[in-house]
């Protein structure tokens, strides 16, 4: 039942054009515009050693981090919730919590196929190499899709509907955006918002996530900040949550 839950959950969003464009088509997008600059594949001193085109590949993964867990996720639960789709799931065998978790499920696995193609892409066109911690990499990705996604339920959870999921949501992305060196790299920040940046749930990921991507083992106060964002903002959306 749960399989079955979680195709259809796939199809659904396949259908809904605006998250495969700005998960999977805009990170590929600004990889491939930025990667083709002159000079995007010498380490770069004023990007902490990384390439350009290693850079924008991490930025792009974390724009798909934060597109799926602080806006589309929200905006999908809340909006169930309206139009009674959990109420009415809550009457029958199959239990609405499915429905919550086929939707981690599908948007977990299209942030990871989405990193997978950026990876892949910068190898093989800009020769940016495979993250040099990979099993660092991979958990710190986890942790970051655990962390951001967290908080996509908690504003699922009080948001009254669908539309108000998607604003309080993107009240949190453009701020993440800023604090994670979406805008400015944070190499270029002053310091007082780059230490601001580096307990942003994002800022956080993409910190331990370019670390983990240049070699270096990711810092245990970067990870303890993912994993308070996930379990306290995965707790209070538990309490929270309402199903009609």
């Amino acid at each position: 039942m749960f399989a079955r839950i979680t195709l259809m959950e796939f199809r659904l969003t396949l259908r809904e054009l605006v998250v495969p464009l700005f998960v999977l088509v805009l990170p590929i997008g600004l990889l491939l515009g930025f990667g083709f600059q002159p000079g995007s594949r010498r380490p770069d001193a004023d990007l902490g050693g990384q390439t350009g085109a290693a850079y924008i590949a991490a930025i792009g993964a974390g724009i798909c981090l934060a597109v799926l867990g602080l806006s589309v996720l929200p905006a999908a639960l809340a909006g169930y919730r309206e139009k009674g789709v959990l109420r009415r799931l809550a009457t029958t065998p199959v239990r609405p919590v499915y429905l919550l978790a086929a939707q981690i499920v599908v948007y977990a696995a299209a942030a990871l196929f989405t990193v997978a193609v950026l990876i892949v892409l910068g190898d093989v066109l800009f020769g940016t190499p495979v993250p040099k911690a990979f099993p660092a990499f991979l958990g710190t990705l986890l942790l970051g899709i655990a962390a951001l996604f967290a908080i996509g339920l908690l504003v699922a959870a009080v948001a009254p509907s669908g539309k108000a999921g998607q604003a309080i949501g993107m009240i949190l992305f453009f701020p993440n955006l800023f604090l994670g060196g979406v805008y400015i790299p944070r190499e270029a920040m002053p310091a007082v918002l780059r230490h601001i940046g580096d307990y942003s749930p994002l800022g956080a990921t993409l910190k331990t996530m370019r670390d983990a991507w240049m070699g270096t083992d990711p810092r245990g106060t970067q990870l303890a900040i993912m994993a308070a964002y996930a379990v306290v903002a995965g707790v209070a959306a538990t309490k929270l949550f309402r199903w009609e």
